[in-house]
C-alpha cells in the first residue's frame, strides 16, 4: 500500500513554514495519541504516521530531499545515502521517533510542569497573612503599630546561598543544572524531576551549619504598620517583600494584614456613620430641653431635643462620624432616642401620673389616633 503524503498527513501545504509545520503536529499529535483513543484500533498506526511525516518535515535537508524525491528519499539507491538521508523511522526507527516527539514535549506540558529548562533555581517566597485587631478609636484616628510577626528569613552566615561561608552551589551533576532528567519509554520521553537536586538544579556540597543548608531561617520580625484612618473589619493591608524569604536567593513573598476593628459599648458603626442610642427620660423627652452626647475624638456635643419627642427619633451631628478610608470627607454620626418608662415608683409617684394621665387624653395623640381606627375595625367586623 502506497504511503500517504507526508504534508496531507499533517494537514499544511507543500510550503508551509517550519512553524506551521510544528502547529500541525501538535494538533494532530494531541489528537491521535493512543491514551485518548483507546477504542480506535487505527489510533497507534496514524499516530506513528504522523510522527514520521514530522521527523521528515521538521528537518531542512531531509524535507528538501522529500521535496524533490518524494519517499523515494528515504529508499535505498535514490540519493537517500549521506547524512541528509537517514530513514525516518517505522518501528525500526525507535530513536527518531522519541526524538521528534520530545522536541515538542516542552511546548506541550512544559508550561504545566513549571519551567522548561534552567531547573528552579530561585523561589519566591510565600505570602503571609497576619490578623490585626483595632478598637474603633484606632479606626477613627488612624495609627503606627508594631507588629511580631514568625517568619522564615535569609539566613544571616551564608546570605540565602545554603552554602557554608556564602559560597556558590555547584551544577547538579546528574541533570547538569536542568532540574529534570528524561528517560526513555519506549515511543515515549518522560521527564521527571531530578532525584539528586528535587528540581533545585544546583547542589550544596558544604552546607551553612546555620541554616542546614535551607538559606533561611525561622525568626519573629518585628515590623511597623501604619494603620490608615477608616479602616474597617475587612479592610486588607498588602506589604510588599515583608513575607516569607525566598528560597535560593528567590525573592520574599509579601505580607497581608487584616484587619478586624471591634466592638465599641457606646457607638455602632456602618460605612462611614457613626450611631449612638441615648435614653432620655419621659418627662425629658415630653417638655424637650438640651442633652450631652460623646463623640468618637473624646469630645462632646450639646444636643437639642424638641418637646414631645418619641422612641427612635434621630438627630444628626455633620462630620462627626468616621473618616473616608479612600478620598477625603467625614461620616455623620445619629442620635438616636430611647425614651425611658420609670420603674420602681413610690406612691406620691403614681398618684401623680395618674393624676397626670386623666389630664393628657389630648395629649397623646398617635395612641388616640390607633385606637379610633381599632374601634373602626371591630365595628367592620361586626356588620
Amino acid at each position: 500500500m502506497a504511503k500517504r503524503d507526508f504534508y496531507e498527513t499533517l494537514g499544511v501545504a507543500k510550503g508551509a513554514s517550519a512553524d506551521e509545520i510544528k502547529k500541525a503536529y501538535r494538533r494532530k499529535a494531541k489528537d491521535l495519541h493512543p491514551d485518548r483513543n483507546a477504542d480506535n484500533p487505527k489510533a497507534e498506526a496514524d499516530f506513528k504516521e504522523v510522527n514520521e511525516a514530522y521527523e521528515v518535515l521538521k528537518d531542512a535537508e531531509k524535507k528538501a530531499a522529500y521535496d524533490r524525491f518524494g519517499h523515494a528519499a528515504f529508499e535505498g539507491g535514490m540519493g537517500g545515502g549521506g547524512a541528509g538521508a537517514a530513514r525516518p523511522g517505522g518501528m525500526g526507527g525507535q530513536g527518531d521517533f522519541a526524538s521528534a516527539f520530545s522536541d515538542v514535549f516542552d511546548d506541550l506540558f512544559g508550561d504545566f510542569m513549571g519551567q522548561r529548562r534552567g531547573g528552579q533555581r530561585a523561589t519566591r517566597g510565600s505570602d503571609l497573612r497576619y490578623n490585626l485587631r483595632v478598637t474603633l478609636e484606632e479606626a477613627h484616628r488612624g495609627l503606627q503599630k508594631t507588629i511580631t510577626v514568625p517568619t522564615a528569613v535569609v539566613c544571616e552566615v551564608c546570605h540565602g546561598s545554603g552554602a557554608e561561608g556564602g559560597a556558590e552551589p555547584a551544577t547538579c551533576p546528574t541533570c547538569s543544572g536542568m532540574g529534570k532528567v528524561r528517560a526513555q519509554q519506549g515511543f515515549f520521553t518522560v521527564e521527571r524531576t531530578c532525584p539528586t537536586c528535587s528540581g533545585a538544579g544546583q547542589i550544596v556540597k558544604n552546607p551553612c551549619h546555620a541554616c542546614a543548608g535551607a538559606g533561611r531561617q525561622q525568626k519573629e520580625r518585628g515590623l511597623s504598620v501604619n494603620i490608615p484612618k477608616g479602616v474597617e473589619t475587612g479592610t486588607r493591608i498588602r506589604l510588599g517583600g515583608e513575607g516569607e524569604a525566598g528560597l535560593r536567593g528567590g525573592p520574599a513573598g509579601d505580607l497581608y494584614i487584616f484587619i478586624e476593628v471591634q466592638d465599641h459599648p457606646i457607638f455602632t458603626r456602618e460605612a462611614e456613620s457613626l450611631f449612638c442610642r441615648v435614653p432620655v427620660s419621659m418627662t425629658a423627652a415630653a417638655l424637650g430641653g438640651d442633652i450631652e452626647v460623646p463623640t468618637i475624638d473624646g469630645g462632646r456635643s450639646r444636643v437639642k431635643i424638641p418637646a414631645g419627642s418619641q422612641s427612635g427619633k434621630q438627630m444628626r451631628l455633620r462630620g462627626k462620624g468616621m473618616p473616608a478610608l479612600r478620598g477625603g470627607g467625614m461620616g455623620d454620626m445619629y442620635i438616636e432616642l430611647a425614651v425611658e418608662t420609670p420603674v420602681n415608683l413610690t406612691h406620691r409617684q403614681r398618684d401623680l401620673l395618674r393624676e397626670f394621665e386623666n389630664l393628657s387624653e389630648e395629649n397623646n395623640p398617635e395612641s388616640s389616633g390607633f385606637f379610633r381606627k381599632v374601634k373602626t375595625f371591630w365595628d367592620g367586623m361586626k356588620g
